[in-house]
Formats: structure tokens, sequence, C-alpha cells
């Protein structure tokens, strides 16, 4: 089957402008992508990816949006459609990854992890995926984790989620087959979270077969997924160094 092409197509990329998501960025910009770079609070920083894709010549705009409100999720479904043309690629990058000890779980951390990791994917896809479905074409990648299997402790919401929308990923694929496909990437340590220490650091490399990753390998496991998995839909793709099976 011959590639998607990327080149002049509009990709949407949620969390777009720091971290794993502005590798995925990168990638799909250097395929020939133009790029929605979306943000909650990271303006400068969107900002800043924009000048930095526009200066590659390629189109980009920054749109800001609550992934835990819906009403702004459908609004910014609605607006990257309408200012793009339509967006022929979708990657659900973006997540919230709230700690959550037993003996302090809540409602409140679990309605927050599932809004934002679970229901607005579920809503991006069934907006922009209905709209690709229309048009006749569609790549859709979704972010999950690889402890969607192996729960981390402390973490019980995010993990869920996760999980969650690994189900998601499958049962979107069955809808939407065979025009547009979905599929997913679950990393592993491929960045650490703000404030781990060096011990800590230590041992996730020695618990992880080939030691801790890059966001850039995550960028380039989307950017194979939409460009050249064109057979492919309903997978995920472990970008985890191993730790999984570890």
């Amino acid at each position: 089957m011959e590639r998607f092409d990327l080149q002049g197509r509009w990709a949407l990329v949620t969390g777009g402008a720091q971290r794993v998501g502005r590798s995925i960025v990168g990638e799909l910009a250097a395929a020939g992508a133009n790029i929605v770079v979306h943000h909650h609070t990271s303006i400068d920083e969107a900002q800043a990816a924009v000048g930095e894709l526009q200066d590659l010549g390629r189109d980009a705009i920054a749109l800001r949006a609550d992934l835990g409100d819906p009403g702004a999720v459908r609004r910014l479904a609605e607006e990257a459609e309408s200012r793009t043309g339509g967006i022929a690629v979708l990657v659900n990058n973006a997540s919230n990854y709230l700690r959550t000890p037993w003996e302090d779980l809540d409602e409140d951390a679990w309605d927050l992890s599932m809004s934002v990791n679970l229901k607005a994917p579920y809503l991006l896809s069934r907006h922009l995926g209905s709209a690709m479905h229309g048009r006749g074409q569609g790549v859709i990648v979704n972010v999950v984790d690889w402890s969607s299997e192996r729960p981390y402790r402390h973490y019980l919401p995010y993990s869920v989620s996760k999980a969650g929308l690994t189900c998601l990923t499958r049962a979107v694929a069955r809808e939407l087959a065979p025009l547009v496909r979905v599929n997913a990437v679950a990393p592993g340590p491929v960045l650490l979270p703000e404030g781990t220490s060096s011990s800590q650091a230590e041992a996730i490399r020695s618990a992880t077969p080939l030691g801790l990753g890059t966001p850039t390998a995550v960028g380039r496991a989307v950017r194979f997924l939409v460009e050249d998995a064109t057979f492919t839909t309903g997978s995920v793709l472990h970008v985890d160094g191993g730790r999984a099976m570890a």
C-alpha cells in the first residue's frame, strides 16, 4: 500500500507545545505536515513552536483549550477544522499525570484523569474522525502508556484512563475502518517527571532493558504509524525500551 503523504496536510497534536508533544510536532512537520499546536497554559511555548515551524516553511497555528472541559474540546475540533480546511491527522498526546496514593484517592482525581486522558480523546476522535471519514481518509494516533498493562502504584486513575484509551483506540479503529486508521503508541521512560531524583532515575534506568529513551523515539514512532503503517489499525506500538516485559 502507498504511504500516507503528509505534504501540505494538517495535523492536530494535543499538548504539542512541549515535551513529548513537541517531538511529535517536529517529526510530522519534517515529513511535510502543517501543524495545529494545541496547548492549555503553555502559550509561550506554543507560540515559539509555531514560529519555528513557520521558519521551516510550514503553516502552523496555536489553539488553546482546556481538555477537561467538553465544550472547549468541541470548540477546539471545530476551530481546527474551520481554520485549516480539514484535519488529516489527529494525535491525542496531551494528558495529566496525577499522583494519587490509595489513601488520598478521591472522586475529583478520578474525574480529572478520565476527562483529560480519555473523554477528550474520545470527543476529538468523534468529531475529527467523522470529518476524516467523510473526506475518505485520515489517521488518528493515541499516546497511551505501558502502565495500561502494568499499572503504576499510586497512579490508579492515570493508569486506568490509559487502559481505557487503549480500548478506545481499538474500538474507534473498528468504527472508522477502512477509511481512517487508528493506532496508539505506548511510551515507557522517555522523559522523567519533574522532581525525579538521581536515585529514582537510576532505578528506572536499571529496570528498563534498553535504559532511558528520548521523546524523539516517540515522535518517530508516531510518524511511522501515520506515514508507513498503512495496513495497520487498532494496534499499539510499544516505545518503552522493553519496560513492559521486564
